[in-house]
């Protein structure tokens, strides 16, 4: 019986996610905040749903573009480049995102008699993004269980795994990564030269795949 939600992306993780899990997820949900990217990744979100038949919907939530700060909002020149080492990329975080979208799952998953909300955070999110970590993870798991009648948990298997580990699994489940979108930039083309682009590019790497993504100059 299927009693999973994931909240999915159409990024390289949830993606990956999406198909290790399949036969337990129900409902796969994307958020529409009004990043740059946002409009790249969740048409790939709904192709992959719909290959593998499980049912998506995407949800508006305007009020985070319109009233956060984080540089993934403000268009395409204000997202630095390089590395996420690089301390200027504490810039693309975008205040407690990860609490909101896992608030408004499990208030659906509940809605629709499910038990379990899936994400596919990874240790590489660590550093830069608090809402990634397993102590993060761990405390929300146990306020939605408290505050709900199903006592709803959070499954976020990739909590301490890398990219890389991802991509691997990826490859063994014969995944199209051209099918993803990473770019924060959400440009036509990925940049290759945001953090998100070159995390990509060493994660496909290391796991041995070639990378057919298309690169802006």
């Amino acid at each position: 019986m299927k009693n999973a939600l994931l909240v999915l992306s159409g990024g390289m993780d949830s993606t990956t996610l999406l198909y290790e899990q399949a036969e337990e997820i129900a409902l796969a949900v994307s958020f529409d905040y009004g990043s740059n990217h946002n409009g790249k990744e969740i048409p790939f979100a709904k192709l992959h749903c719909e290959k593998l038949g499980i049912p998506h919907i995407t949800i508006p939530l305007k009020f985070m573009h319109d009233y956060f700060k984080s540089s993934l909002l403000e268009g395409a020149d204000a997202i630095p480049e390089g590395s996420y080492a690089d301390a200027n990329m504490k810039s693309t975080v975008v205040p407690f995102r990860n609490g909101i979208m896992l608030s408004v799952a499990a208030g659906l998953a509940e809605s629709r008699d499910l038990t379990k909300v899936m994400m596919a955070n990874h240790f590489g999110d660590h550093d830069i993004y608090p809402d990634c970590r397993e102590e993060f993870v761990n405390n929300m798991s146990a306020a939605i269980s408290a505050g709900t009648y199903a006592h709803i948990t959070i499954d976020a298997p990739y909590t301490n795994i890398s990219k890389a580990d991802i991509a691997r699994k990826g490859k063994s489940l014969g995944i199209d990564y051209r099918e993803t979108w990473s770019c924060y930039k959400g440009g036509q083309v990925h940049c290759g030269k945001c953090a998100t682009c070159l995390e990509r590019k060493a994660a496909l790497a290391e796991a041995g795949i070639t990378d057919n993504t298309e690169y802006g100059a």
